[in-house]
């Protein structure tokens, strides 16, 4: 695991970001994808569970970051249901990187260009430790729970 100083720009506003909870140091680069949660838990050893996705949608419109566990679907009519919006699909590649600055399959939960509305599915409080994201597919950073409803602003809820 490569770490620090020399990651792509995307992921130094990401380590920006985490300094401001006293994190910064976190984001790894892994010299294999973690693009998906599966590729993730396994360059990681950990279960796919302890694997916080950042799913990017539309609700109504704005951009809403959902962040579940990699053993999770997000059920849109549920959550739309939950949220109190008339509609969320899944955000399109262009969508993602406007709100994000971020590509699929590295979107960090922080360090966007501006906030973006976020939702933290309550499984992810079953893994002592969570794995999300550096802002690229290959790097990523460890949290928790807690850490991450704290540095996202983002609403506990449910999301399958």
């Amino acid at each position: 695991m490569a770490n620090g100083k020399n990651l792509p720009g995307r992921s130094q506003r990401v380590i920006e970001a985490l300094a401001e909870f006293g994190a910064g140091d976190r984001v790894r680069e892994l010299p294999a994808s973690t693009r998906t949660a599966a590729e993730a838990a396994e360059a990681l050893g950990c279960e796919v569970g302890a694997i916080a996705n950042s799913l990017v949608f539309m609700a109504d419109g704005h951009p809403l970051l959902v962040m579940t566990s990699g053993r999770h679907r997000v059920d849109v009519a549920l959550l739309a249901e939950r949220l109190g919006k008339e509609t969320i699909r899944r955000a399109e590649p262009e969508e993602v990187r406007a709100a994000t600055g971020q590509v699929i399959g590295g979107v960090a939960p922080l360090g966007h260009p501006a906030p973006v509305e976020t939702v933290v599915d309550t499984v992810l409080e079953e893994y002592p430790q969570l794995w999300a994201a550096g802002g690229t597919p290959n790097t990523l950073f460890h949290t928790d729970y807690a850490e991450l409803l704290k540095m996202t602003g983002g609403t506990p809820v449910a999301v399958d």
